[in-house]
């Protein structure tokens, strides 16, 4: 699936994130402007590393609705959410404190995705089945493309390739 960021103008509070899939069906989300990598482009960085095959982007990739998807998803009530969903959502929201807070804590990151888990009656993602250096995977990648990403003229796009896990 292509994803593709739209920076609009200077002023606008908004971007727009198309989401093409390979059969040329398409959805799209508004991503808010907050001075960090956007929460969409936050859930490629995580999804693109990890092993979730229920993750935000693969769920539209599959044919979801990007509207359906995040009201589901941030519904904190909804008990049918899928374990990899919640769980990548939990990982985007502890990067995001990681980027907020401008350094990387791996104990915090680590406990904070488990809280979001947790409180979600959700298993938190099990960091340690993989060989992977969770602050170059993770981290290191979103200030890369948060560096992209604010480095892109306004009125251009940023063209992104995610291939989903196979179910």
């Amino acid at each position: 699936m292509k994803l593709i960021a739209e920076k609009r103008s200077r002023t606008d509070k908004y971007d727009v994130l198309r989401f093409v899939r390979n059969n040329g069906s398409c959805t799209d989300a508004l991503m808010p402007r907050q001075g960090i990598l956007p929460h969409d482009l936050v859930h490629y960085v995580v999804e693109s590393a990890l092993p979730l095959r229920h993750g935000f982007l693969s769920l539209l990739a599959r044919g979801a609705d990007a509207q359906f998807v995040m009201e589901s998803v941030h519904d904190k009530s909804n008990p049918h959410v899928a374990t990899e969903a919640v769980q990548a959502e939990a990982i985007v929201e502890g990067l995001q404190a990681q980027l907020w807070s401008g350094a990387f804590d791996e104990a915090a990151f680590l406990a904070g995705a488990a809280a979001a888990c947790t409180a979600r009656n959700k298993p938190p993602f099990d960091f340690s089945q993989l060989a992977m250096n969770v602050k170059e995977m993770l981290y290191d990648r979103a200030l890369a493309l948060h560096e992209q990403w604010h480095a892109a003229p306004y009125y251009s796009t940023l063209s992104l390739e995610f291939n989903p896990q196979p179910v």
